[in-house]
């Protein structure tokens, strides 16, 4: 075998089609079901605006994957350009919403700015108190449920190995790689690729590799069904240490929400993962700015899932600073999703040819036994 990696929710299952698609003998271990994880936990969202400019080059491919993953997968992902509107209704949200979108351009990222009228004529009913807002219109949303069984399954196609409800019980290095042993037995590669999420930090600790992670659970939930009249994924900008909402309509007409409530931590032994009912109120009042007109709507489910985050709110990226033949790619800190594809291909580069074009120095695990 080349390559085992273990972790199998959108980093991990990208990362095992792109290793096939190149030719590579890959198994994937994952100790539930595949994407079940912090893949399943997500809003969804595939957006670009706020996020840590130097991490831009990646999020670019992965917007790129996203627009070709029907084709390339053989499945609909639901991923669709739905736009992304992030609204403001403070100056410093308005100070912090100016600021990212000038830092942006040098970045080849354009969302455009609109003030409250453009807002109320293009977006009715959204925001009505909002001073301002971004719109980048090449972005918007995909299926959590869909996308990580697509690649396996893709994967699968290509001669990959897929071992689902499989935990990893201890990693040793040998004179040919890594030995992986399981519950159902052991694995031999060549090399072997972390994307094991908030489990990710006990797996490089093995190879004295410490990375500070804790691990919580996002508040989600989803309303009956409405009338559709929300087109693009809807957030806000906030000043730092204020939470924000976010919400988008799907096609079957239900309002998929989150934020605005603080993230439960979570046991790793279990990895189990609950939405907090006593929190549901505050995040619905925060949901209110967005959309008043979610007043009087039912919700019909929460829930939660079980992500990695990292202290200084960046991911784990890149090659073992201690060990050749590991590799990283775990902590995305509830920002991953929209990531995923792109991850799982500059990893599957990086495994094969030792290089890749994105910039992910500062993601370096290194960066911890530095400090």
């Amino acid at each position: 075998m080349d390559v085992v990696v273990v972790g199998g929710g959108l980093m991990g299952t990208a990362a095992t089609f792109f290793l096939a698609r190149r030719g590579l003998r890959v198994t994937l271990i994952e100790r539930g079901r595949v994407g079940a994880g912090a893949t399943v936990a997500s809003f969804g969202n595939i957006r670009r605006s706020g996020r840590f400019l130097p991490q831009m080059p990646l999020a670019h491919r992965a917007r790129e994957i996203w627009g070709e993953a029907e084709r390339m997968l053989g499945r609909d992902v639901e991923f669709r350009a739905t736009g992304h509107l992030r609204l403001v209704f403070d100056e410093d949200g308005l100070t912090a919403m100016r600021r990212f979108i000038a830092d942006a351009h040098p970045w080849g990222f354009h969302p455009e700015e609109i003030g409250p009228n453009e807002i109320h004529a293009r977006f009715p009913g959204l925001g009505p108190d909002a001073i301002g807002a971004s719109f980048a219109r090449e972005d918007g949303c995909g299926n959590p449920r869909l996308i990580a069984p697509a690649f396996a399954a893709a994967a699968q196609k290509l001669g990959a190995t897929i071992v689902e409800e499989c935990e990893v019980l201890d990693i040793a290095l040998t004179e040919a790689g890594f030995a992986v042993r399981t519950a159902r037995g052991e694995h031999h590669a060549e090399r072997l690729l972390n994307t094991a999420g908030a489990w990710g930090a006990r797996l490089a600790a093995r190879f004295d590799e410490p990375v500070p992670i804790e691990a919580r659970g996002p508040q989600m939930g989803v309303t009956e069904p409405l009338p559709h009249r929300i087109h693009p994924v809807v957030g806000m900008w906030a000043a730092p240490g204020r939470r924000d909402g976010y919400l988008r309509q799907v096609e079957r007409g239900n309002i998929v929400f989150g934020g605005g409530a603080e993230r439960s931590f979570v046991d790793l032994d279990d990895g189990y993962a609950k939405a907090d009912p006593a929190r549901l109120p505050h995040q619905l009042r925060s949901l209110l700015r967005l959309c008043p007109a979610l007043a009087d709507v039912a919700v019909i489910r929460t829930w939660s899932g079980c992500e990695g985050y990292v202290a200084d709110g960046l991911p784990v990226m890149g090659p073992s600073a201690t060990t050749p033949g590991l590799f990283h790619a775990f902590g995305f800190c509830g920002h991953g999703f929209q990531l995923g594809p792109g991850v799982g291909q500059v990893m599957s580069d990086l495994i094969a040819t030792g290089r890749t074009d994105e910039p992910l120095e500062p993601f370096a695990i290194g960066r911890f036994a530095r400090a």
